[in-house]
C-alpha cells in the first residue's frame, strides 16, 4: 500500500510541475511590461555609465562641467555691487579740487610751492589708488569682468588647478560654490589627465614604432625568413625617446605661441611666456586669454555712447560687433588648445617613464655586471685563480 501510494503520488508530481508551472508563470506574469521600463532605465544607465569612463565621455563631461561652471560663476558674480568703483570717483573729484584750489592760490607766481603742494596732493591719490586696487579693483563692471570666455577661464584654471588669479570671485555665494566646483571638478580633470594620457601615448607610440620600421631597410624580410625557417622571431620593442616627446611639445607650444600673438595682441614672447607657464601649471595670472575679448558689455557701452554723442563714429560700434561675433570661435580653440595640451603633457609623462624604467633597468644590470666582474677580479687577486676559473667552468 504505501507504494501503491506513492506510485499514486507521483501524478502528483506532475501536479508538482503544474505547481512548478504556476510558479514559471507568477516569475512570468512578474516580467510584466511594467517592470520593462525599469530594465529599460537600469540599461540606459549602465550604458551611460560605461561611456562616461571612456575617454571621449571624460573629454565632453570636462566641457559640459566647464560650461556650465562658467554660466554659474556669471549669473552669481555679476550681481556683486561693487562700490569701489564709486569710492575711486570720489578720490578722483577730490585730488581735482585740491590740485585747482592750489593752482588758484599760488597761480604761477610761486612755482616750488605750487609744486610741492600738487606733487603731495598727487601722492596721497597715488595711496588711495593703490590700496583699493589691492582690494581687488580693475577699473571694470561685474559684467564686463565676468564674460563668458572669462568665466570659461576661470573654470578651467580652477579644475586643472593653474590658478591664474587674474579674477576672483568676490560674493559669498562664489566663494562657496569655487569650492563645491574645485571638490569635484579636480578628481573629474585627474580621471582626464590620465586617461588623455593612456590614449594619446598608445597613439604616438604605434605613430612612431610605423615610422620606425620604414626607416629600416627591410625589417619584415627578415622577419619573413625566420618564419620561413621555422624560427618565431619576436618583434623588438620600440621605446620612444625623450627628445621625441620634448619635440611634440616644443612644436604644440610654438603653434599657441602665434595663434595667442594673434587673436590676444601679444608679443611672441609673452605668448610663448604664456603657453610655457600654464602647460606647466604654473599660472601667474599676468597674461590670460579671454580678459582682452570684446565682450557684450563692451558693445552695450559703446552702443549707448552713440545713443548720446552725436559725433561718435558709428563704424567703430559695428567694428565691436563683428569682433564680438567672431570671438566665439577663437574662444572654442582656445579652450581645446588647454584641454589638449594638458592631454600631450600627460602623453610626454607616460612615455618619459616608460623610457626611464627601460633604462633604470639597463642600469640595474650594467651594474650586476659590474660588480660580478669586480668579484671575480677580486677573487683572481686574493684567491687562487684555478679554483676561480674551475668555479666558472662548472
Amino acid at each position: 500500500m504505501p507504494s501503491k501510494f506513492q506510485r499514486k503520488s507521483s501524478p502528483a508530481t506532475g501536479g508538482g510541475g503544474g505547481v512548478a508551472v504556476g510558479v514559471g508563470g507568477a516569475s512570468s506574469v512578474s516580467s510584466t511590461p511594467s517592470n520593462q521600463p525599469r530594465k529599460r532605465v537600469k540599461r540606459c544607465c549602465r550604458n551611460f555609465v560605461t561611456f562616461m569612463c571612456t575617454q571621449v565621455g571624460v573629454g565632453a563631461l570636462i566641457v559640459f562641467y566647464a560650461i556650465c561652471g562658467a554660466f554659474a560663476f556669471m549669473h552669481i558674480e555679476r550681481q556683486f555691487v561693487d562700490e569701489t568703483a564709486g569710492h575711486v570717483i570720489e578720490l578722483r573729484q577730490d585730488c581735482s579740487q585740491q590740485l585747482w584750489r592750489i593752482t588758484e592760490e599760488h597761480n604761477v607766481v610761486d612755482r616750488l610751492r605750487w609744486t610741492e603742494a600738487t606733487n603731495a596732493v598727487l601722492q596721497d591719490y597715488q595711496v588711495k589708488i593703490a590700496g583699493v586696487i589691492k582690494h581687488g579693483y580693475v577699473g571694470r563692471s561685474p559684467e564686463q569682468i565676468w564674460s563668458f570666455p572669462a568665466a570659461l577661464m576661470f573654470c578651467l584654471s580652477v579644475i586643472t588647478m593653474i590658478g591664474y588669479g587674474n579674477m576672483v570671485p568676490r560674493t559669498p555665494w562664489g566663494k562657496g560654490l569655487t569650492v563645491i566646483y574645485a571638490t569635484f571638478g579636480i578628481p573629474l580633470y585627474i580621471l582626464y589627465f590620465l586617461s588623455m594620457g593612456r590614449v594619446l601615448a598608445r597613439s604616438f607610440k604605434f605613430l612612431y614604432r610605423s615610422m620606425h620600421d620604414c626607416t629600416q631597410e627591410h625589417p619584415g624580410l627578415d622577419r619573413l625568413d625566420a618564419l620561413e625557417g621555422g624560427v618565431n622571431l619576436p618583434r623588438k620593442k620600440v621605446i620612444v625617446p625623450s627628445t621625441a616627446c620634448l619635440w611634440v611639445i616644443f612644436f604644440y607650444v610654438l603653434t599657441g605661441t602665434v595663434m595667442f600673438a594673434n587673436w590676444e595682441k601679444w608679443s611672441f614672447l609673452n605668448s610663448f611666456y604664456f603657453c610655457m607657464t600654464s602647460l606647466c601649471k604654473i599660472g601667474f595670472g599676468d597674461f590670460v586669454p579671454g580678459a582682452s575679448l570684446t565682450t557684450a558689455a563692451d558693445v552695450n557701452a559703446a552702443t549707448h555712447k552713440l545713443q548720446e554723442d552725436i559725433g561718435a563714429d558709428p563704424e567703430e560700434l559695428a567694428q565691436l560687433q563683428s569682433v564680438a561675433a567672431d570671438q566665439h570661435s577663437k574662444l572654442a580653440i582656445n579652450f581645446v588648445y588647454m584641454l589638449l595640451g594638458m592631454g600631450l603633457v600627460a602623453m610626454c609623462r607616460n612615455l618619459m617613464r616608460e623610457e626611464v624604467r627601460m633604462k633604470m633597468r639597463e642600469m640595474r644590470e650594467d651594474a650586476k655586471l659590474c660588480m660580478e666582474d669586480t668579484r671575480l677580479r677580486f677573487v683572481g687577486c686574493c684567491g687562487n685563480p684555478r679554483d676561480a676559473y674551475e668555479s666558472d667552468y662548472y
